[in-house]
C-alpha cells in the first residue's frame, strides 16, 4: 500500500520550535526526548507513548493532535518521550529481554533529568498511555522518580492490570510460539508484507480470516498482538474515514517483542503490578509492593479509558476504585462512552470528547503544590 504521511513525520505540529533532545540511561540505552514549544510556560507537559507506539502518536497531522490541541489551550510547551518501547529504536525486536520494571528504573529518571536540565523547577503535567501509563506508574508509587508533579493522566491501565479472558491465553501461548514455533522474537503488524508462504505471512492471513470488520491486515494484527475483538484496538467508528490513520496503524503502532506478555501475564494473575524477577539485582530499587505508598502520593491522578477497552477492560477504573479508598478525594475517573484503547488518543473527535478532560485536569492543577 502507498505511504500516504511519511513514517516518523513531524508534520503534524506547526507554529512551533521542534528541537531533540537525546539521553542515555543508567543502563546505556540511547533514548530521546522531542520538545514542541510554541512559548515560554511556567507549566510543561511530558506525553508518554505505550507498547509499540512512540511519540508519533501524538502529532498525526491526520487528526487534530494532542500536541496541537495542548498548544491551543494554555500548555504551549510539550515534550513527547520515546523510551525503550518506541518503535523508533529497535529494542523492540531483538533478543534482549526487557521489562517494565527496566523501562520504571532505567528510562524515566534518564528523562526527567534531561528535561529538568532545559525546564528547572517548572511544573511537570504528565499524560501517559498504556503500557506507558503502567511502567510510569511504578516509577511513581515505587519512588523512583519523586513525587513532584503538578499532575497526571494515565489511560487504559496503571496498577491494577485486568485483560479479556481470549487475551490471557494469548499471552501465556504467544512467547513460546514466537520463539519455537515462528522463529521470530517478535510479532509485526506488517507480517503481511513477508515473502509469500513464510511463517509471518501465514499468520497474518490466517488472522485476518478471522477478522472480517475490514481490509487493513495491520488492524487485524494489533487486534491479535493485544485485545480480545473485531476490532480490539479501537473502535473503527472512530477514525475518519477521509483520513490514513486506518491506512498507517504499522507506522503509529510497529513491531513488539512477545517478551512484555509474560510480566504482563504475572501482573494480571497477581491482580496488582509486580516485579518481573525479584532476583534481578540491577532492580533492587524498586519494592515488592507498589501500592504499599499509595497513600503517601499526593500527585492528583485522572484514571482514563474508553467503557468499550478491549484490552485493559475496566482496569483503570478498578485502579481509581481502589486508589479512592486508599487516598480518598485524591484522584479522579474518566470513563469516555464509545471508546475503546487508542482512539481516545487518535480518534477523530477525541480533541472534543477526550483531550478537553486532559487539559480541564492539567489546568486545575496548574498552581505551585508547594505554595497550596
Amino acid at each position: 500500500m502507498p505511504r500516504h504521511i511519511p513514517r516518523f513525520s513531524l508534520d503534524g505540529v506547526t507554529d512551533a520550535e521542534v528541537s531533540v533532545h537525546p539521553f542515555t540511561t543508567e543502563d546505556e540505552l540511547s533514548l530521546k526526548l522531542t520538545r514542541f514549544r510554541r512559548e515560554h510556560s511556567d507549566d510543561v507537559v511530558l506525553l508518554l507513548h505505550g507498547l509499540t507506539s512512540s511519540s508519533d502518536l501524538f502529532i498525526m497531522p491526520e487528526i487534530r493532535n494532542l500536541v496541537s490541541h495542548l498548544h491551543d489551550n494554555g500548555f504551549p510547551d510539550v515534550w513527547a518521550l520515546d523510551f525503550r518501547m518506541s518503535n523508533h529504536y529497535p529494542y523492540n525486536t531483538g533478543t534482549r529481554h526487557y521489562s517494565l520494571d527496566d523501562i520504571a528504573v532505567f528510562d524515566y529518571p534518564a528523562a526527567l533529568a534531561e528535561l529538568r536540565r532545559h525546564v528547572g523547577d517548572r511544573r511537570i503535567h504528565v499524560f501517559a498511555h498504556c503500557l506507558g501509563a503502567l511502567s510510569f506508574s511504578m516509577s511513581l508509587f515505587g519512588g523512583i522518580v519523586p513525587d513532584d508533579f503538578a499532575s497526571l493522566v494515565v489511560n487504559s491501565v496503571s496498577l491494577t492490570p485486568r485483560v479479556p479472558a481470549w487475551s490471557k491465553v494469548k499471552m501465556l501461548a504467544g512467547p513460546p510460539f514466537a520463539d519455537y514455533l515462528l522463529g521470530s522474537p517478535y510479532i509485526d503488524p506488517r507480517f503481511k508484507e513477508a515473502p509469500p508462504f513464510s511463517a509471518r505471512w501465514l499468520m497474518a492471513r490466517a488472522i485476518s480470516l478471522f477478522h472480517p470488520e475490514c481490509r487493513e491486515s495491520a488492524c487485524h494484527m494489533q487486534s491479535f498482538m493485544w485485545a480480545t475483538g473485531r476490532p480490539g484496538f479501537f473502535m473503527h467508528e472512530n477514525l475518519a474515514p477521509e483520513t490514513h490513520v486506518h491506512d498507517r496503524l504499522a507506522d503509529i503502532n510497529g513491531a513488539s517483542t512477545v517478551h512484555y506478555y509474560r510480566h504482563i501475564r504475572k501482573m494480571v494473575r497477581a491482580g496488582r503490578a509486580v516485579r518481573f524477577d525479584p532476583r534481578d539485582r540491577r532492580l533492587a530499587a524498586l519494592p515488592g509492593n507498589f501500592l504499599a505508598r499509595a497513600a503517601e502520593i499526593t500527585t492528583p491522578i485522572l484514571y482514563t479509558t474508553g467503557d468499550t477497552n478491549r484490552i485493559f477492560t475496566d482496569s483503570n477504573i478498578v485502579c481509581h476504585r481502589l486508589m479512592s479508598r486508599l487516598a480518598p478525594g485524591r484522584h479522579e475517573l474518566a470513563v469516555f462512552p464509545g471508546y475503546g484503547h487508542i482512539d481516545p488518543i487518535l480518534g477523530k473527535n477525541a480533541h472534543k470528547d477526550v483531550y478537553p478532560q486532559i487539559v480541564t485536569h492539567f489546568a486545575k492543577h496548574s498552581v505551585d503544590r508547594k505554595a497550596a
